[in-house]
């Protein structure tokens, strides 16, 4: 597990040394431009830290805030982020040119599986030898395949011959 360090990201207190910074207080109201000096005594009247948030502003942009509480709710927000994130997987399933209406049948379900589990799906054929010089019969296998997942498939990728291979991209329908 992976946890970021919010302090680098952060200059805190006595780590801010620009001469002049723009000042919001714990209470979101502006305070104005100021020195960076100044800035962190008002700080300290309020027993609170200065945390310098928009480093790249000019002038910068600080805030009078609770540090650690901030980060707190930064590593929160974070962690359910990631817990929302989904990651998407491209899974392969390869036909032949001459493939049977069975097996056809047999790898249709295994890519409604895929489709089903929301992965992407990534179909190909390889052509060897004198099947170069027939790959609309390849791409023609393509379109049966396609055609017997009964719309339950998006065609991101036509099928398209690249090299020895013919490839489509299909994704899963959204309800």
């Amino acid at each position: 597990m992976r946890y970021i360090i919010i302090k680098d990201l952060y200059s805190v207190n006595e780590a801010i040394r620009d001469k002049e910074v723009r000042v919001i207080g714990n209470d979101g109201a502006m305070l104005g431009i100021m020195s960076a000096a100044q800035a962190q005594q008002f700080a300290d009247e309020a027993e609170l830290d200065l945390v310098k948030i928009s480093p790249n502003a000019t002038p910068p942009v600080c805030k009078i805030m609770d540090y650690s509480k901030f980060k707190y709710e930064q590593a929160k927000k974070e962690k359910e982020n990631r817990k929302n994130q989904t990651v998407v997987e491209v899974k392969e399933i390869r036909l032949s040119m001459t493939i049977d209406v069975g097996d056809i049948a047999v790898k249709t379900k295994q890519c409604l599986k895929f489709l089903e589990s929301g992965n992407k799906v990534k179909v190909s054929i390889r052509m060897k030898g004198r099947e170069n010089a027939r790959s609309y019969q390849g791409v023609k296998v393509m379109q049966d395949f396609y055609e017997g997942l009964e719309g339950k498939a998006n065609l991101d990728k036509k099928p398209a011959t690249e090299g020895r291979n013919i490839i489509m991209m299909l994704s899963p329908v959204k309800n």
